[in-house]
C-alpha cells in the first residue's frame, strides 16, 4: 500500500467508502456507509462544525482496519474498532475528530452508566455489543471519562450513532463530504494541535 498522505487520505476514505461501504452493519437494518452517513447528515442538520461532522462521518471506520473476519460478534470477540480508526486516522485528522472515532464506545458505556433512559434507546445489537465492549462503566471509569476535554463533542456524535440506524433513509452520498474532510485534514496539518 502507498504511504497515506494529506493529499491522499481522503480519496483512501472515499476508497474504502465504495469498496466496502455496502457490507452489513453489525445486525442492523442499513449497511456500514448508511450508517455513517446518517451519522454525518445528523451532524450537518444539527448546524455542527466540520470537525463534527467528519467525526460523525468517520466514528466507525476502523471496522476497516482491523483483521477480525465478520462473525466476530457471534465469538464473542470486541475488534476495537475504535481505537484501530482513531490510530489509522490521527496523523491527519484533529483530536476533536480522533477522539470522538477513539471513545464512541466509550461514550456508550458512560451513558448507559450516567443516563437511565440512554440503555432503553440502544437498538438490539447495540446491547449485544456493549456486553462485548464491558457493560456500563463502573463510577471510577465515568469520573476518569468525564475528564476528556472532547467530552460534549465524543456525546453527541455517539448519540448520532445511535440515532444513524435508520433504513431506507437517504443521505448525501460520500462525495458530498469529501471537500469538507479534505478542509479538516488541510487545515490540521498545517497547523498541527
Amino acid at each position: 500500500m502507498t504511504p497515506l498522505t494529506p493529499n491522499t487520505i481522503v480519496d483512501f476514505i472515499a476508497d474504502i467508502f465504495t469498496r466496502r461501504g455496502a457490507e452489513s452493519y453489525l445486525g442492523e437494518n442499513v449497511t456500514m456507509s448508511e450508517h455513517m452517513l446518517q451519522g454525518a447528515l445528523l451532524a450537518e442538520q444539527a448546524g455542527a462544525s466540520d470537525t463534527m461532522v467528519a467525526g460523525a462521518l468517520l466514528h466507525d471506520i476502523g471496522h476497516y482496519t482491523n483483521e477480525f473476519g465478520d462473525d466476530y460478534i457471534e465469538q464473542g470477540i470486541d475488534n476495537l474498532h475504535e481505537e484501530a480508526g482513531a490510530k489509522v486516522l490521527a496523523p491527519f485528522f484533529p483530536a476533536a475528530v480522533t477522539d470522538c472515532i477513539r471513545y464512541h464506545v466509550a461514550a456508550k458505556r458512560y451513558l448507559c452508566a450516567t443516563d437511565a433512559e440512554y440503555f432503553a434507546k440502544l437498538s438490539d445489537a447495540s446491547v449485544k455489543t456493549l456486553e462485548l465492549q464491558g457493560g456500563p462503566m463502573s463510577a471510577d471509569e465515568v469520573a476518569a471519562f468525564a475528564k476528556n476535554p472532547n467530552l460534549a463533542a465524543i456525546l453527541q456524535v455517539r448519540i448520532w450513532d445511535d440515532q444513524g440506524k435508520v433504513s431506507g433513509l437517504r443521505t448525501p452520498a460520500f462525495d458530498h463530504y469529501a471537500p469538507l474532510l479534505q478542509r479538516v485534514v488541510s487545515s490540521y496539518c498545517a497547523n498541527p494541535e
